[in-house]
């Protein structure tokens, strides 16, 4: 197997593993369904990887392309090779570099809504209206002229339009 310079950082991107195991984003999540221990988290929709992760997809191309093994011909090597001694530990400093302040924000308010729950749940008082959780306004999109007013209402030509059929 070849040597590959993985750079020295605790978590990568789903597109930077495609790029250092030189594999298409849907074969990485093909990957990801066969060995589901395979990636961290999902944050902000995109897949976090650890250092361990990316060694193991480089592990398991190795195993399918230059060994031919089949899906679970490498399911099985992994399982019969030793685990590494010591799990590695992602820091969440290392996920929040990844993350911006809008989803930093929505995870703010799933924390308070989880808090609200376990609050009721314990029984401390609290009610519907001491927690409302608010939706972001929608953005805001330029209508063409006149366009809102005539979405407001019906049209005449259409509103009371009786269709006759025609004989044939």
């Amino acid at each position: 197997m070849t040597s590959l310079a993985i750079p020295n950082r605790p978590v990568f991107r789903a597109q930077e593993v495609c790029e250092l195991a030189e594999v298409q984003p849907y074969v990485l999540r093909t990957w990801e369904a066969e060995f589901p221990d395979l990636g961290v988290a999902k944050a902000n929709g995109a897949r976090v990887y650890r250092r361990a992760d990316v060694e193991r997809v480089l592990r398991i191309k190795h195993l399918l392309f230059v060994d031919g093994l089949t899906l679970a011909g490498a399911r099985k090597r992994l399982g019969e090779e030793a685990p590494s001694s010591t799990p590695e530990v992602v820091e969440d400093a290392d996920v929040a570099a990844l993350i911006d302040g809008e989803t930093r924000e929505e995870l703010r308010n799933v924390r308070r809504g989880l808090q609200w729950i376990l609050g009721v749940l314990a029984g401390e008082g609290l009610t519907a209206a001491d927690f409302v959780l608010r939706a972001a306004p929608a953005p805001v999109t330029k209508a063409k002229k006149g366009s809102a007013a005539k979405a407001a209402r019906p049209s005449a030509s259409k509103a009371g339009k009786v269709v006759k059929k025609r004989k044939r």
